[in-house]
């Protein structure tokens, strides 16, 4: 593990530090419509699956996906949070947006197969064409791949949305908390946290130890709060004479996804963006620390793929500033100011680090910097981090079934086989970064 130390006033505690930004979080299955479709590369033309994944969301709900990674196979049952843009490859694509055009006016979104039929100048389509046309043209954007849907009609319909789409904005998450962790003195109101959703309404859960500490989730005049709806301002309300400490809330809700999400997992599995939604539950955190004196520091942390990253958002709500040392570097947030550390990582690094300070203030980062596709293919088969087996960059030829192709990942041996080489990836990850040449990380 690599470890950063962080030292500085102020007696806060904190063991974990929010690195999800909120919204869904599923598992993925395998796929469940698709047909066919070729790459064509350097080293001979391949056979692939292409089309709809199915997603099982926690506490209830079903995604329907497309692939944004054309060249890494899928971990069947990886775990994926819903993630921005700026997270994933797309942060990066100047076609991002065509993508979500493709989305909103290909299947499943315009189940008029038909009609669907019509526009793209096809004698007909079944679902099976519709998903691996659709996917086609998303790979043809979001990896610049150099294929073509199997069946003619298929072929049509992806010729028609290539040529058709236009860029559209990234849609905006089912459900954030901004900013997802505050900090203050006691016998004051910490925040405010704004609730950012697309659900009608959103339940609002207090600490879990509230009862003992006697935070309670407030609004500005200090009423407590059970529900919240897009727009609202949270209060963290601690007891004058609370003991320097943390607490987490957390908001649900039940809604539709938007399309356009992307979907990442640490699994190093194959980026997936939202084509269809059910009414499914959300979630999102944030995590407040309070302290008498000195300075007490609100740590959180999001994938910054523009910057090849992970950036780091430190705020210092105390009276004293909050100096600390990460990766060779010294920072300094006085009092009452903020900023971003961005650590850069290789791609596919793996990092587990902690920041530690006085008092017992203790604040843990991982994950994996997974910004790219891989790069152009060459007819060679793809290693990916979590096999250390090669497997086919898509699929494999001949008859396509559910577990016959690499792009789902999964076998009797996968979970060892994970388990085992995510153990070694976070070695390797601390190795790097341990022996790289200090960097001086950029402030925001």
């Amino acid at each position: 593990m690599a470890v950063g130390a962080l030292t500085g006033a102020g007696t806060a505690v904190a063991d974990t530090a929010p690195q999800t930004q909120g919204g869904a979080t599923a598992t993925i299955g395998a796929l469940k419509t698709y047909g066919e479709a070729v790459i064509h590369q350097t080293g001979g033309d391949e056979r692939v699956a292409a089309g709809l994944f199915e997603m099982s969301v926690d506490g209830g709900g079903t995604l329907q996906t497309y692939c944004v990674d054309l060249r890494n196979p899928t971990q069947r049952d990886a775990r994926y949070q819903e993630t921005p843009w700026s997270g994933t490859s797309l942060g990066t694509n100047k076609d991002a947006g065509r993508i979500r055009w493709i989305l909103q006016n290909s299947y499943p979104q315009v189940n008029d197969l038909a009609a669907l039929a019509r526009r793209a100048g096809a004698q007909g389509l079944t679902e099976q064409d519709a998903a691996a046309g659709t996917q086609v043209a998303i790979w043809r954007y979001s990896d610049g791949a150099h294929v073509d849907a199997v069946d003619p009609q298929a072929e049509k319909l992806a010729d028609y949305l290539q040529k058709s789409a236009r860029g559209l904005a990234e849609p905006q998450a089912s459900l954030t908390l901004d900013p997802p962790a505050v900090s203050g003195r006691p016998g004051t109101l910490l925040g405010p946290v704004t609730v950012h959703t697309d659900a009608h309404s959103v339940t609002v859960a207090p600490p879990g130890d509230a009862a003992i500490s006697g935070v309670r989730i407030v609004d500005r005049t200090g009423k407590p709060i059970t529900s919240a709806q897009d727009g609202s301002r949270l209060f963290f309300r601690v007891p004058e004479d609370a003991a320097d400490g943390v607490a987490q809330l957390t908001v649900q809700a039940s809604t539709t996804v938007p399309v356009g999400r992307a979907f990442t997992s640490e699994s190093r599995s194959q980026t997936q963006i939202l084509a269809g939604s059910s009414e499914s539950t959300v979630s999102a955190t944030a995590g407040a620390t309070w302290a008498a004196k000195g300075a007490i520091p609100a740590l959180s942390a999001h994938k910054d793929c523009a910057r090849g990253g992970l950036d780091i958002t430190a705020a210092n709500a105390g009276d004293r500033p909050f100096t600390f040392q990460l990766m060779g570097a010294e920072h300094t947030i006085p009092a009452g100011a903020s900023r971003t550390v961005t650590i850069p990582l290789q791609e596919d690094q793996a990092y587990d680090f902690t920041i530690t300070g006085p008092g017992g203030f203790a604040q843990r980062f991982t994950g994996v910097l997974d910004c790219r596709t891989q790069g152009t293919v060459t007819g060679k088969t793809t290693q990916t981090l979590s096999e250390p087996v090669p497997a086919s960059v898509g699929g494999t030829t001949g008859t396509l079934g559910p577990t016959d192709l690499a792009a789902t990942g999964g076998t009797s041996v996968t979970p060892l086989i994970t388990g085992v080489a995510i153990g070694l990836v976070v070695i390797g990850g601390a190795v790097l970064i341990l022996l790289r040449k200090p960097e001086t990380p950029t402030n925001d």
